[in-house]
């Protein structure tokens, strides 16, 4: 079953015009993540007065959190240019050579998914990052020299979504390191108005509360739901989104209450179903929902886990007490799940029997 775009956190091309768009371009306009914009600010004005280039920065956290956007507001509150690149694509050592050589004194390097850099060009940034200076190695054998090149002082910025991926050597060459938190329904209210003032769309604080509660607490997906709702206003109502009507689209597009979709209700069910709740294998779980693997440990598992509907254990996956209610299901004590209710739904039955306690699985698959 493939995912739903809408409800994936990684950027697509039709994001990229409407980011632009509607992205933050000062350090006060950027919503929440109050800990990191504080820590910024007294960075940014120490370098500023003593004239010297802010600290290397590593930024982490799940995508479509705002990574690319801070770094571009401290380019801007630093008044410095920003050179833009990805791990991927900075292929050979002299690839990065070329990028450092072109940066003015105090310009920000960024480079998104960082992890992703291969051990050679990786090596290259040691020197670069402590003492300015590129060590390049000319010929090879007896004949082989080193040539150092100075370059202007210049300030890193990475963004990961796996920091544990980043070796040791480089990580402990950031000067600092901000972990992005997910939004609360709250800040993503207060997004969802700001981008709807910007796009010049009609929308009442209910509405936005409603697109805001089922947007996973990522900035990213609470803007393209805010698209995909206003398509709905324009067509089905009257051009304005209210808490109805953007509970109906949003319903149309079989995304409940906690912003939980088909394939994230598949998994949950899955569980339930034919492995009794639970403990089951990653490998055993992604064969029963047709998805690979990986998908499910990256894509889906990490919103189910934060939301308290699936736990992983030593053993398995488990499904959660809190899962069984949302989906308005029981545990059965002769195996899989005994019906109650349409998926999605609370039931008196599910919300007033007690659940009975986990039964220990001997021959559990290996987590």
């Amino acid at each position: 079953m493939d995912r739903d775009p809408v409800l994936t956190p990684a950027v697509y091309d039709e994001d990229r015009a409407y980011e632009e768009t509607i992205r933050p371009q000062r350090l006060d306009e950027f919503p929440g993540q109050q800990a990191i914009k504080e820590k910024l600010q007294i960075a940014i004005h120490a370098a500023r007065g003593r004239e010297e280039p802010l600290d290397h920065l590593l930024l982490c956290g799940p995508p479509g959190l705002g990574k690319t956007t801070l770094a571009r507001i401290i380019a801007r509150e630093m008044g410095v240019a920003i050179r833009q690149t990805s791990g991927p694509v900075i292929e050979r050592p002299a690839d990065l050579s070329a990028i450092l050589t072109t940066l003015d004194a105090f310009d920000i390097l960024f480079i998104d998914e960082i992890h992703r850099l291969n051990t050679a060009v990786e090596e290259i940034l040691y020197s670069a990052m402590e003492d300015f200076e590129l060590d390049i190695l000319l010929g090879k054998g007896p004949t082989a020299r080193s040539l150092k090149i100075s370059l202007k002082p210049f300030t890193l910025i990475g963004a990961t979504t796996r920091q544990g991926l980043l070796s040791a050597p480089l990580r402990a060459r950031f000067g600092d390191v901000y972990r992005f938190d997910f939004y609360t329904p709250e800040e993503l209210q207060a997004i969802v108005m700001r981008s709807a003032r910007i796009l010049d769309v009609p929308i009442e604080p209910a509405g936005a509360q409603e697109i805001a509660a089922r947007s996973r607490g990522t900035a990213r997906i609470a803007n393209r739901l805010l698209r995909r709702v206003r398509d709905y206003a324009q067509v089905r109502g009257q051009g304005v989104i209210t808490q109805e009507l953007a509970d109906a689209a949003l319903s149309l597009m079989r995304i409940d209450v906690f912003g939980l979709d088909e394939m994230d209700r598949t998994i949950l069910l899955t569980i339930m179903d034919k492995f009794d709740g639970g403990p089951v294998g990653l490998s055993s779980l992604a064969v029963a929902v047709g998805e690979e693997p990986q998908t499910l440990e990256e894509v889906h598992e990490p919103y189910l886990i934060q939301m308290g509907f699936l736990k992983r254990t030593p053993q398995g996956r488990v499904a959660t007490p809190a899962a069984y209610r949302h989906l308005g299901t029981r545990r059965s004590r002769t195996g899989g799940k005994a019906p109650d209710a349409a998926a999605g739904t609370k039931t008196e039955a599910a919300a007033s029997e007690p659940l009975p306690p986990e039964a220990p699985r001997e021959q559990a698959e290996l987590f």
